[in-house]
């Protein structure tokens, strides 16, 4: 690749926090309704219908519009995009086309050189959703397809890059960073894994020092960040390779093969002119008020680079442990409020109460999908863990299995401990009885000690914390047993 310069743009779609769809009044919670029970004729383009455009999305476009810095446009309308496709009822879909809610905006993320860089935004446009098909297999090996409409209508945001990104790392900067704003600006769930936040990447390359662009491949709907960054990847060393053995790149719609690690070719790629767009004739054009654009600007929180900054200015957080925070507005929103039961702002503190959400907390959002504000842990109790460890009331190993006994299932920390025998044990005699007892059955270990081999010490500290159930202070512990070590030289 050291030859070529890649070229991405992105195409995301997410999801709008309606309570309806984008054209009728059918309930937009799909997500675990039984198939084919959230429709009417509206959405499952029966003849004769009139569709009715959802005030609320359109809101939460301009929205997005002002978070990304865009023009908001005084006056949109909405289109039909014309395409044979089985999800399609209609035969067209309602989009927008030339008049779009918001266009001409920037995100600024970071390089592989740790450099600003900021990405155009070419577009923010509103459109329904499709339907979803769902490809079977019999027992006899025959294929088939079932098409559940429920999904089709759901008021569907399009944020369209410029051709701005040159490399996977700055594709993931890109979409981390606008998952993170969407979501802490409140108009999408954006769970990839329900299909919220889907991406498409179109990918080019050229000859290094080349102004002009190659033909573009299109990858539909990657449905994972990680997906992104190994489409994206893939998709260079394939174009690359053709190049190189002096074939053509086809301009074309491939998809993306998440077990096969490839992407496979679907369809020659579409022009505009080959969706035949005209206005839409039952929706009349959207007129936006600069009042109507104050009023929503009013309503937007601080968003995630704002709050980043703050984070590492007021709480002296490190910029990575604040990224992390901030990329989860649950997250953020949950350190700052456990911050609050601290009297003065400590940079060691801090730094525990971010570890604890990012690490631990992270962790069992991963393995048990729990967001951390659906969680049964409370700031409070989480504060007063930490406090626990500051003290030495706890070790590092028992206060984890006391985070995730609160996180799961709830209950104050000094309780829990208590209940399970994890309170840590700080009296003298008992943790030189345990030193004694081991020194005693582990012969050897002093012999080593002698010779000059000093990691034993943390063999033998292993020991003690055995046989205290894990329960000793090592700060007590350690010395300790560096000083009866010292009476056998």
């Amino acid at each position: 690749m050291s030859e070529f310069e890649t070229i991405i743009g992105l195409e995301v779609h997410s999801q709008l926090l309606t309570t309806s769809k984008m054209f009728c009044s059918c309930k937009s919670d799909y997500q675990s309704s039984l198939p084919n029970t959230k429709i009417c004729p509206v959405c499952m383009g029966m003849p004769g219908v009139l569709p009715v455009i959802n005030k609320k999305a359109v809101e939460l476009v301009i929205k997005t519009g002002i978070a990304l810095n865009c023009s908001i446009a005084p006056k949109t309308k909405f289109d039909r995009k014309n395409y044979p496709y089985p999800d399609l009822m209609k035969g067209y879909q309602i989009s927008q086309y030339d008049m779009p809610i918001a266009k001409n905006g920037h995100l600024d993320v970071r390089t592989n050189s740790n450099m600003k860089k900021k990405i155009r935004i070419e577009r923010i446009h509103l459109e329904e959703d499709v339907a979803k098909l769902l490809h079977r297999e019999n027992s006899a090996g025959s294929k088939y397809s079932l098409l559940d409409i429920n999904r089709a209508g759901i008021a569907l945001m399009e944020i369209v890059s410029h051709p701005d990104m040159n490399s996977a790392e700055e594709a993931d900067e890109y979409l981390n960073s606008l998952h993170s704003i969407v979501r802490s600006i409140g108009v999408s769930t954006a769970n990839m894994e329900e299909g919220s936040f889907r991406c498409d990447a179109n990918i080019s390359i050229r000859l290094k020092g080349d102004e002009k662009l190659g033909k573009k491949v299109e990858i539909k709907n990657i449905n994972s960040f990680r997906s992104v960054s190994r489409a994206i990847k893939y998709e260079e060393k394939r174009q690359a390779k053709l190049l190189l053995n002096g074939e053509k790149i086809v301009q074309e719609t491939r998809g993306w093969s998440d077990d096969r690690g490839t992407t496979i070719s679907q369809r020659i790629k579409e022009y505009d002119s080959d969706y035949r767009y005209f206005p839409e004739p039952d929706l009349p054009p959207i007129i936006i008020s600069k009042n109507w654009i104050t009023k929503i600007k009013s309503t937007i929180p601080e968003l995630p680079s704002n709050k980043k900054e703050r984070f590492v200015k007021d709480y002296r957080l490190s910029e990575y442990d604040a990224d992390i925070l901030v990329s989860n507005i649950s997250s953020a929103n949950f350190f700052e409020t456990t911050m609050k039961h601290f009297k003065t702002v400590q940079t060691k503190t801090s730094k525990s109460v971010a570890n604890w959400i990012n690490v631990e907390g992270g962790r069992l959002q991963n393995d048990k999908n729990i967001d951390i504000n659906k969680s049964n842990l409370t700031s409070k109790s989480l504060a007063e863990l930490i406090t626990m460890l500051e003290k030495n009331e706890l070790n590092s190993n028992t206060a984890k299995t006391i985070f995730d006994e609160m996180y799961l299932s709830g209950g104050n920390p000094s309780e829990i401990a208590q209940k399970m025998g994890l309170i840590q044990i700080t009296d003298s005699e008992t943790i030189e009885s345990a030193i004694n007892l081991v020194l005693k059955n582990n012969p050897d270990a002093i012999k080593d000690y002698i010779e000059g081999k000093e990691t034993v010490i943390k063999f033998l500290m292993g020991q003690v914390m055995k046989e205290t159930k894990g329960k000793a202070n090592p700060t007590m512990a350690i010395p300790s047993i560096k000083e009866q070590l010292e009476k056998f030289r």
